[in-house]
């Protein structure tokens, strides 16, 4: 088709969807065979520590042993269960499993948007923030598993989207059991299936990315009919795979997993410097050993910045996720580079729905967040490498970075067009409801 023959909201042949996809694939392709290339003629390695422990856990399983006994594996066995091919085929096997994930995201980010009536054009452009992220293709082959719960979280959100909750609700729980953080979508996710959307046997009635809501639909979501059958339906499901899964992998590791792949990450402390805030008071009382109270009241500024996002913007679910997502990750007691995956998945939902232009309000915050974060990391060198003593610039540094986090989350607050992800059922969308395929 001709340039001139082209439909407003359709995308040039170079920037189609598939053209993407295809390019995506072949990048990470090649980014896993270069990775191992480096791996084997230069002194810093390509793949990430993590994937190491990963496949030696999962060497330890298919051996008939406790991947729990590879030190610092603290992720649920389900994880090694699916790397134990690494010591069967190829050591690279769970780069590609990570990858296709990663793939599977930008499917996931289009079909969302699909969903709500995005235009083609603007869909490959999200995808894009996605798929050509160099930080996101870089995590899959270098050996993260984020790309899988990345999946399973939008794969959740379609589910939602299609009425389909008992399916979601089995993602729910096991995406909780795989890595704990999604724990904290669960009020918002709650909070939205109201009966009167979720009525059995029918697709909710989804809210068009044209739409326009009245800044009245803003108020905080009231609480009526919590018990209803679809929330307790949703509760139950979810909570049962949760368990289950917990059960069988207590059955087989016994106190080993609960403590490793649970309740470590419950009473984490890190004296390893690292963004968050806390690192420094960690450091400097180590050695005291914290009581489990002291480590559960770092919660508190995570929980009080949650609930106030849950009970202001619920309606707008995948935006309240985001939001969530942000904000738990700028107050989390240890935030690590690999954190910062878990919205950037998210971020390619709310982009339509932006105000903020790219020019000059959007590239502001670009700058002022990267250049956060490269300042902390030129204090990060001179105490790693160079051996300087910097811990307490290096906090300041931390400080700066939260400080970045919260002016770009108000900034994007402040220029999003606010959409409900359901639109509100009434009499007259009876005739309007598609039944579920």
């Amino acid at each position: 088709m001709s340039r001139g023959s082209e439909k407003p909201d359709e995308s040039p042949k170079w920037m189609s969807f598939r053209t993407l996809l295809v390019s995506s694939m072949l990048l990470r392709v090649f980014l896993i065979i270069y990775g191992e290339w480096q791996d084997a003629h230069m002194e810093v390695r390509y793949t990430d520590i993590d994937y190491t422990v990963f496949s030696d856990a999962a060497s330890l399983m298919a051996s008939g042993e406790s991947p729990y006994k590879r030190t610092t594996y603290r992720y649920s066995p389900l994880l090694a269960l699916l790397l134990v091919p690494n010591s069967i085929i190829h050591r690279s096997w769970g780069k590609f499993i990570f990858s296709a994930s990663d793939l599977l995201v930008g499917l996931f980010i289009r079909e969302i948007l699909k969903l709500r009536k995005v235009s083609e054009k603007v869909c490959t452009v999200s995808v894009m923030v996605w798929l050509l992220n160099p930080f996101t293709f870089t995590i899959g082959t270098r050996g993260n598993c984020e790309p899988i719960v990345c999946a399973m979280i939008l794969w959740i959100i379609i589910s939602l989207m299609k009425g389909n909750l008992s399916q979601a609700a089995f993602w729910y729980g096991l995406v909780v059991h795989f890595r704990v953080y999604p724990i904290i979508y669960a009020l918002p996710i709650i909070l939205v299936l109201d009966s009167k959307l979720f009525r059995s046997g029918h697709k909710p009635p989804l809210e068009d990315w044209n739409t326009h809501t009245s800044s009245t639909d803003k108020k905080t979501l009231r609480l009526k009919s919590l018990f209803s059958r679809e929330r307790i339906m949703f509760g139950l499901i979810s909570g049962g795979v949760f368990l289950a899964c917990n059960a069988v992998s207590f059955y087989f590791y016994g106190h080993e997993f609960l403590h490793e792949a649970l309740l470590y990450h419950l009473t984490r402390t890190d004296p390893r410097h690292n963004f968050s805030i806390y690192f420094y008071h960690i450091y400097l009382h180590y050695e005291r050993q914290f009581s489990a109270v002291e480590k559960l009241i770092s919660f508190l500024p995570q929980f009080t910045v949650q609930l106030a996002l849950v009970f202001s913007f619920s309606k707008d679910l995948v935006f309240c996720m985001f939001l969530q997502t942000v904000a738990f990750v700028a107050f989390n007691k240890v935030i690590t580079a690999q954190y910062f995956v878990w919205f950037y998945c998210l971020l390619p939902l709310i982009l339509p729905w932006s105000r903020m232009k790219l020019k000059w309000e959007g590239l502001l915050c670009i700058i002022l967040w990267i250049g956060a974060q490269t300042h902390w990391l030129l204090w990060g060198y001179m105490l790693e490498f160079k051996g300087v003593n910097v811990f307490l610039q290096l906090w300041m540094a931390s400080l700066v970075f939260l400080a970045a986090n919260t002016f770009v989350l108000v900034k994007i607050i402040h220029r999003h067009r606010f959409s409900p992800l359901f639109r509100q059922y009434v009499s007259s969308d009876r005739k309007n409801v598609k039944k579920l395929d």
